[in-house]
C-alpha cells in the first residue's frame, strides 16, 4: 500500500529530524518506508501505512515528533479541523479564541480531555485517545462557532465527570 501526504515545506525539517532521527523512528515504529520529496511518500503494509500517514500529517500540522508518535498506539487518533475558506482576519480571530489569553483555553481543553492541541496555519489539530478526542473536538468546534468560553469549560467539566 502507498500513501502520499503534502506538508508545509518548513515542517519537512521537523519530520526528518536531526540526522534523520525522527524519520527513522517513524519507519521503525510502523515498518514503513518514508521518502520526503515534494510530497511525503509512505509505503508499507495496510494499517501501518495509515498510522505513518497520520504521524506525518500531525508533524505537518505543527505537533512535535514525540506527540505525533503517540499515534503509533492504536488507541490514539488524529482529528484536523480546517478553517479553509475563511479570510485571514477571521482565521486569526477564531484561532485566538481556541488558544485563549496566554494559551489558557488550549491548556484547559488539553487538561480536561487528555488530548494535545496544535493550532497551525488554518487548522486546529487534536491528538488523543479515541474515547476522549470527541470531547476535545466538540469543545474546539463550539468555540469556533461562537459559544462562550464559560459554556465550553462547563461542558468539558461535565464530560470529564462521566
Amino acid at each position: 500500500m502507498e500513501q502520499s501526504v503534502l506538508i508545509p515545506e518548513e515542517r519537512k525539517r521537523v519530520l526528518i529530524g536531526k540526522g534523520g532521527k525522527t524519520l527513522t523512528e517513524i519507519e521503525k515504529l510502523t515498518g514503513c518506508r518514508i521518502e520526503v520529496g515534494e510530497a511525503v511518500s509512505i509505503s508499507g503494509e495496510g494499517i501501518e501505512v495509515l498510522r505513518a500517514r497520520d504521524m506525518v500529517k500531525a508533524i505537518g500540522r505543527g505537533f512535535n515528533p514525540e506527540t505525533a508518535m503517540l499515534l503509533a498506539d492504536e488507541d490514539y487518533v488524529l482529528d484536523v479541523i480546517s478553517l479553509s475558506g475563511e479570510n485571514e482576519k477571521t482565521v486569526r480571530r477564531l484561532m485566538a479564541r481556541v488558544i485563549g489569553r496566554k494559551g489558557s483555553t488550549r491548556r484547559i481543553i488539553e487538561h480536561d480531555t487528555g488530548c494535545h492541541l496544535s493550532v497551525y496555519g488554518k487548522t486546529v489539530s487534536i491528538i488523543g485517545p479515541s474515547g476522549r478526542i470527541e470531547s476535545a473536538s466538540k469543545a474546539v468546534e463550539q468555540l469556533l462557532s461562537g459559544r462562550s468560553h464559560g459554556y465550553v469549560y462547563k461542558r468539558l467539566k461535565e464530560s470529564r465527570m462521566l
